[in-house]
């Protein structure tokens, strides 16, 4: 029966529910008694709502606590081994794919390298299914204990009623490829098991800010650097923040020619294998025969070399030029959404960052207006090369919190409301 609100019982011990499970799951372990002050629900509910959940094998005993005066009171956390989740990242050089348990431990994990296929579709689809079945396979895990299956993937995710999933990466070469039901039509997991596919800069920025340095941030931009380049704005009140294209914002007119044709974007200059272009084109020399992380850590290493050698100027002066196409980026950031915090996070972003992080800072200050400048701090993320992982796993178990702890209960509420 529904309330004056709109809202069923059946809402309201899902909403419930929700609360004691993302308290305990970020704020945990926690007591009965804490528990009530911080959901904000009584102590009647409380009690209620712990019981469902433990019976669900949801929440378990995790220590007891004095108290003052009383009896030691009971601890009390999720349970790791309630659920399952998969974390892919389509990444530029790698499909990663690892298994985690609820806790987000990892329990599983399998690489695929793309170099000698780049992004065709049937072989990033057959490395994601083969890489699922692996980490289960590694596991004694089975596909009904999963939550679903989280999947990064670079440029634009669109849901359609007809397809699921459909992926717009124009500098990968993607027009509209129905990734999730590819993934349905060739993977063994069954139908009961959802797949959740995102713009991977989104499920970084997901990571850092539930795991990482961004944390208690109310208005945050997460970007990252790879081969591409891209950025996750989170707001209050927007569900795990908002994709930017933000490597093809124009920091030159009539520049470089960038990935996606358009000339003079951010990415042309300041993308992995950008950068280590424009070192060759100036006169330095990348290994040749390597990776683009072998070759980026070459620049770095000529830039500032270990002991006395001395630095190579060439390599010096890509990096601050580099620094400064950066800076006047993220004062575009800046000034447009005015966030607290801008973390840098990929793989190239963590491997230019200690060294490249003064400059960027100095030349996002010297283009940004005053006032948001002066609010706003630029870190590096804390999460490491594995944050788009570890944030596209977080797809499904928001999904699962969102539910109540309840498999699919959100799903079924969304076709409810469409119904």
């Amino acid at each position: 029966m529904a309330g004056r609100s709109g809202r069923t019982v059946r809402d309201l011990r899902r909403g419930n529910r929700t609360a004691v499970l993302q308290r305990l799951y970020f704020d945990g372990p926690m007591s009965r008694f804490e528990l009530a002050p911080a959901t904000g629900l009584s102590g009647g509910s409380i009690s209620n709502v712990v019981a469902e959940l433990v019976e669900d094998g949801l929440v378990e005993e995790a220590g007891t606590v004095e108290s003052d005066g009383g009896r030691p009171r009971t601890l009390l956390r999720v349970a790791p081994s309630g659920g399952h989740m998969i974390g892919v990242d389509v990444g530029e050089t790698r499909v990663r794919v690892e298994l985690f348990d609820l806790a987000l431990t990892e329990l599983a994990r399998t690489e695929r390298p793309l170099e000698h296929h780049g992004y065709d579709v049937e072989v990033v689809v057959g490395h994601i299914r083969d890489g699922i079945a692996e980490v289960l396979a590694d596991t004694d895990i089975t596909p009904e204990q999963l939550l679903g299956v989280g999947i990064g993937v670079p440029g634009i995710v669109a849901p359609t009623p007809e397809q699921g999933a459909v992926v717009h990466g124009q500098t990968m070469g993607w027009d509209a490829v129905p990734l999730e039901s590819l993934l349905r039509s060739t993977s063994e997991l069954p139908d009961s098991v959802p797949y959740f596919i995102d713009n991977g800069a989104r499920t970084l920025g997901q990571a850092e800010l539930w795991f990482g340095a961004g944390r208690g941030s109310r208005n945050a931009v997460v970007v990252l650097f790879g081969s591409g380049i891209g950025a996750c704005l989170v707001t209050e009140g927007v569900e795990y923040g908002r994709a930017l294209e933000w490597g093809h914002v124009t920091v030159r007119v009539r520049g470089r020619r960038c990935r996606c044709g358009a000339l003079g974007c951010l990415e042309a200059y300041a993308g992995a294998g950008a950068l280590v272009d424009r070192w060759r084109e100036a006169g330095g020399h990348p290994p040749e025969g390597t990776d683009e992380e072998t070759a980026l850590a070459a620049l770095l290493a000529a830039a500032h070399p270990a002991g006395s050698a001395e630095a190579d100027p060439v390599a010096l002066a890509v990096l601050e030029e580099t620094a400064e196409y950066v800076g006047a980026g993220l004062s575009d950031l800046v000034n447009l959404f005015q966030p607290e915090r801008i973390l840098i996070g990929g793989w190239a972003g963590l491997q230019l960052g200690p060294r490249f992080l003064p400059a960027v800072r100095r030349y996002a200050d010297a283009y940004s207006l005053r006032h948001p400048a002066a609010r706003v701090r630029i870190d590096l993320g804390e999460l490491g090369p594995d944050a788009v992982t570890v944030g596209a796993a977080s797809l499904p178990l928001a999904d699962f919190f969102a539910g109540g702890g309840r498999r699919g209960a959100r799903r079924r509420v969304r076709a409810e409301a469409n119904g």
